[in-house]
Parts: C-alpha cells; sequence; structure tokens
C-alpha cells in the first residue's frame, strides 16, 4: 500500500493538536485538546508532561480514527512544539521528575541576573545567538536540577534526561529509544553554540548542567525513529520549533521571507539564510531550520502575550465566552476611546526584554466601555508586532513589503486590516493557516520522500486573503506614540 498522507503532531502551550494531510497539502482531520495550566506563584508557570504527553497521543489516535485512514498509509510523522519549556524525567521510568518548566514562567530572572553579574552576558549573545532571559531552558533546567533532591547526581550519570517538548514526545513515541532534538530546538534552549552546532560548555559549567542529560542535536528533517500505530511501523522524519516550523510552512525558504504566527504569543521570524545575522535593536539569532548537513539562521522577535491576551479577557475579566466574539466588540467602537492595553503579563520581549515589566491599561475615563478595552487588548497586539517589524528592518538594512501572517487569531479580520493600518504593509494570510502544523508535516514529507524539494514545496503555497493598509500617517503616527508612552509606564515595575 502507497503510503500517501503526512500526520502533523502539534504540541502548543494550551492545546495539543493533530493534523493530517494529503500529498497536496490538504487536512484530512484535525483533533485538538487543551491541556491544565499551572500558576503555582505569581509569574511562575508549569505543564504536566503526562498530560501533554496523553494528550498529544489522544489527539493522534482521534485522527487516525476520524480520517478512517489506515495508519499504513501514513508516510511519516512531523513534531512541531511550544518551545523552550523544559521537561526533566527518569530514563529508567520515564516518569517526569518535575512539572515541566513553561516558556512564559518567570522564576529563573534571578539566576539570568546572576549569569550577567559574572559577565556572561555578551558570551550567551555571541555564542547562543539569544538575549539573557528566564524565557529560555537553560536556567529552568538547572532550577530543576537545584530543586529536586538528589537529581543532578543522577543526571551525571545519565539516569536524568533533559527535553524540549519534542524530544519528550519523540522519547515517548520510539517507547523511549530515541533521545534526539533537532537544530531549532536546541538554538533556543541558551546553551547551544548556533555557530559550531554544539552544546556550549563554557555555559553548561556556568550552570552545573551535565552534558550526559543533554539530548543528541540533528537536523529538522531525517528519520529519527519509528513509532507502532495499529501495527504500522510509521517513521517520525521531521521536527522543529513551533515558530520554525510555520516560518517553514509559510514558504519562508530565502533571505528575506518573513512570517508573524498569531498564537498564545506573536512570533516575527526573517529568513537570513545560512550567515546568522547579528541585531543591535533586541532581536534573536536562531536556526531557521536544519536540512541535511547545513542550516539557515533567521532573526527573530517575541511577543510573549499575543492571543494570551484575548484569553484573559475570555477567562479573568470573563468579557466574553469564546475568544472570537473579541473581533465581535472591538468593532462595536469607532476607536479606542483613548485606552491602551500593554499585556506584559511575564514580561516583554523582544525589542525591549525587560524581565520585570508588567501589564498596563492606561487611559480610562468615565466613558470607557468594556468595548474600548477588548478593542485596545486586539490593537497591543498588533502594536507589538510593528515595534518588532521596525527593529528588524533596522537590523538588515531591508524593509519588508509584506508580511505573511498565520496562527488562530490570523482569522480576525478586525486584528489583520488593524495589522496592515499600523505596519502600513500589506499582510497576507494563507489559504491554509496551520502553516506550523503544515511546516511538520514538510519537513517529514521531505525526509520520506513524499515531496522531493523546497522548490516542490514553494509551488503549493497560496494565499487567500490580502489585507492591505488603510490608514492615515497622521493618525498612524499618533497611535504608535502613544502605545510607546503606554510601554515606559510599565516597564521595571516588578524590580
Amino acid at each position: 500500500m502507497m503510503a500517501k498522507y503526512i500526520l502533523a503532531l502539534d504540541q502548543g502551550t494550551t492545546s495539543s493538536r493533530a493534523i493530517l494531510f494529503d500529498r497536496e497539502q490538504n487536512i484530512i482531520a484535525v483533533s485538538q485538546k487543551e491541556f491544565t495550566q499551572f500558576y503555582p506563584r505569581e509569574g511562575w508557570v508549569e505543564h504536566d508532561p503526562m498530560e501533554i504527553w496523553s494528550s498529544q497521543y489522544g489527539v493522534m489516535m482521534e485522527v487516525i480514527a476520524q480520517s478512517g485512514v489506515d495508519p499504513a498509509e501514513i508516510a511519516a510523522i512531523g513534531i512541531t512544539n511550544q518551545r523552550e519549556t523544559t521537561i526533566l524525567w527518569d530514563r529508567e521510568t520515564g516518569r517526569p521528575i518535575h512539572n515541566a518548566i513553561v516558556w512564559q514562567c518567570r522564576r529563573t530572572a534571578g539566576m539570568v541576573d546572576r549569569l550577567i553579574s559574572h559577565g556572561l552576558g555578551d558570551h550567551i549573545r555571541r555564542t547562543t545567538g539569544l538575549i539573557p532571559d528566564a524565557y529560555f531552558s537553560a536556567t529552568k533546567i538547572k532550577w530543576i536540577l537545584d530543586h529536586t533532591e538528589g537529581a543532578r547526581e543522577k543526571a551525571r550519570r545519565g539516569e536524568i534526561l533533559f527535553g524540549t517538548v519534542d524530544c519528550w514526545l519523540l522519547w515517548k513515541l520510539t517507547g523511549g529509544a530515541v533521545h534526539v532534538t533537532d537544530v531549532t530546538n536546541a538554538s533556543r534552549t541558551m546553551l547551544y553554540d548556533i555557530r559550531k552546532l554544539d552544546w556550549d560548555d563554557t555555559l553548561l559549567q556556568a550552570l552545573d548542567i551535565p552534558r550526559a542529560m543533554l539530548p543528541q542535536v540533528r537536523s529538522s528533517s531525517e528519520i529519527y525513529g519509528y513509532t507502532d500505530i495499529q501495527g504500522a511501523r510509521i517513521p517520525i522524519a521531521g521536527m522543529a520549533g513551533d515558530q520554525q516550523a510555520a516560518l517553514f510552512g509559510q514558504g519562508c525558504f530565502s533571505p528575506g521571507d518573513a512570517k508573524n504566527t498569531y498564537g498564545t504569543g506573536c512570533f516575527l521570524l526573517m529568513n537570513t539564510g545560512e550567515q546568522p545575522c547579528d541585531s543591535g535593536n533586541g532581536l534573536l539569532t536562531t536556526i531557521a531550520v536544519g536540512l541535511g548537513d547545513r542550516v539557515q539562521y533567521a532573526l527573530e522577535g517575541s511577543v510573549f502575550v499575543g492571543g494570551a491576551v484575548i484569553q484573559w479577557l475570555r477567562d479573568e475579566l470573563r468579557f466574553f465566552p469564546d475568544s472570537r466574539d473579541a473581533e465581535y466588540y472591538a468593532q462595536k467602537v469607532p476607536d479606542n476611546g483613548g485606552v491602551y492595553l500593554v499585556p506584559a503579563f511575564t514580561g516583554l520581549g523582544a525589542p525591549y526584554w525587560d524581565m520585570y515589566a508588567r501589564g498596563i491599561l492606561v487611559g480610562l475615563t468615565r466613558g470607557t466601555r468594556r468595548e474600548h478595552i477588548i478593542r485596545a487588548a486586539q490593537e497591543s497586539i498588533a502594536y507589538q508586532v510593528a515595534d518588532l517589524v521596525h527593529a528588524m528592518e533596522g537590523d538588515t538594512g531591508v524593509p519588508l513589503t509584506r508580511l505573511k501572517a498565520d496562527g488562530g487569531a490570523s482569522r480576525d479580520v478586525f486584528l489583520m486590516q488593524f495589522q496592515a493600518d499600523i505596519l502600513d504593509r500589506a499582510v497576507l494570510r494563507p489559504a491554509i493557516r496551520e502553516t506550523t502544523a503544515l511546516g511538520a508535516a514538510y519537513l517529514a514529507g521531505l525526509a520520506a520522500g513524499v515531496w522531493s524539494s523546497t522548490e516542490e514545496l514553494s509551488r503549493l503555497w497560496r494565499c487567500d486573503t490580502t489585507f492591505s493598509p488603510d490608514m492615515e500617517s497622521n493618525r498612524r503616527n499618533a497611535l504608535l506614540s502613544r502605545w510607546h508612552r503606554a510601554v515606559e509606564r510599565c516597564r521595571d515595575w516588578a524590580q
């Protein structure tokens, strides 16, 4: 039987998804399941790794059942994942030794401050391409080792393993046979030398992290191992962190191509080719993809709270029962009424990199309505992305002519139009908005021979909607100016 499908596992911050694609990139079936978010203390965020696994395995099996496809017809599985989230587990029992510490978690900010005070800030930037921050995996690993009795000694003996979520899922899918990550995920740990393509001994020593616990680092598109589904032996053949997978799924294969993903956070990535581009504007230099023995690099700007601000309005403030309602309410008022919401709930990412910033709502008057606050939340997503675009243009000297958009919030017509207006650039939304999962499918399909080249994949990409800017420059400049004033007022709040 000829294999003609690709299964993408898309393990995100708030839910696990599985999507089955055919060779023409049509979506055959989708399943999704939310899982529990834990907030043990202010600024701390955790997940249960076993719930991540069970939810991901459950939606994988649901997609197969829903589609009616024989597992033997699945050519390969691709994995994409929430990045930086850190899991440590016992090699023998397969049980996590602590809850996963999520990328949003700020508990290790003090550790990062100590690394900088010991003179390692420049080394981190130069070696890993990252800005020292609690966002990344390195200090999360140290925290778990420091707070779990006997863990560091066991880790030195290779009895405790570390992995980002891709690595954890691969290990579980292969029954503990394969402890591997890919270059894109390794580049997000703040432990990996992105030029030498190896773990950095200086940082391992500074954080007292044993090399024996780290996974082997491989390319983003190759067969890592096999899993058994209903008697079918299926190769796991593609892995990439969610934002790099979305860059690949958007067909951004050439230097200068850029996309923004509107998810829990927002992430703007530009492919810079086979030479890393150092940022002078607070952006990250990271690995875009590894194909064969070659890597491409990217510049990245991160917004910690993108779509999550809409979830906050829904769950904590209870402004509406469904996130999709935000689009409706935002359009019930002609403007934001002078209200600005800076959703720095877990600090600010690029270009500010302020671990101690906190959320702020300013410009309230007696006439402020719920709709103004909802609109301000929607606009805050677009303002943060605009800050990233302007920083990226400053680094590369190349103005973006267009921005490809994907992720859950890209369905929001109000947000996409406001983004085009505030950027003064066209925003392109693809026909298939599941570009993160699609990127994982592309990577797996290339390794499994479903597609022959990125040139073939480029021909598959299709635009669904183009949002053209339609705002006067005076209004745009005034809105951006007030946004930046609001940002300054939230800086260093938790210091």
